[in-house]
């Protein structure tokens, strides 16, 4: 099955991570030059870091998320979360939250680049991933669909 997203999303979520950045114009054209774009977490977002595999299950148990970036080669991910996040994941095992002012390397939300894409693209809101549920997807407690409980 095809997934389809919206052109007008695309935009919508281009525009918002553009208004993420103190340099628009410079962020487009590193992107326009195929180059990652290096976004510092802080003033609206802050990122958590976790193994790709674990990222894809958490998506899974967490309906309503916001903003999930990956890299293939690293196996990585990285959720963005609300600026004014506190110690709500210090204690979640299988996540590291950077500290406002760490600079993320993210490619365009049309497309994938440097090994980069956008598992969940942002959707223009600024609607983040709720840290209480993100905590409870990666508790080994929490709620696993039937297919994954079996495994």
């Amino acid at each position: 099955m095809a997934l389809h997203i919206p052109l007008a999303s695309v935009r919508e979520g281009q525009g918002w991570l553009l208004s993420c950045v103190a340099d628009p114009a410079a962020t487009q054209r590193a992107w326009d030059a195929q180059q990652l774009a290096t976004i510092p977490t802080g003033p609206h977002w802050r990122a958590a870091e976790t193994a790709l595999a674990r990222a894809l299950k958490a998506l899974r148990r967490t309906p309503q998320h916001g903003p999930v970036l990956s890299e293939i080669s690293s196996s990585r991910a990285w959720w963005l979360l609300p600026p004014t996040l506190a110690e709500e994941l210090d204690d979640v095992a299988g996540l590291t939250v950077h500290p406002p002012g760490w600079k993320l390397r993210c490619p365009p939300v049309t497309h994938s680049l440097g090994g980069r894409w956008w598992l969940a693209i942002p959707d223009g809101t600024g609607h983040l991933t709720d840290p209480t549920l993100l905590g409870a997807a990666y508790c080994p407690c929490s709620y696993r669909p039937d297919s994954e409980a079996q495994a």
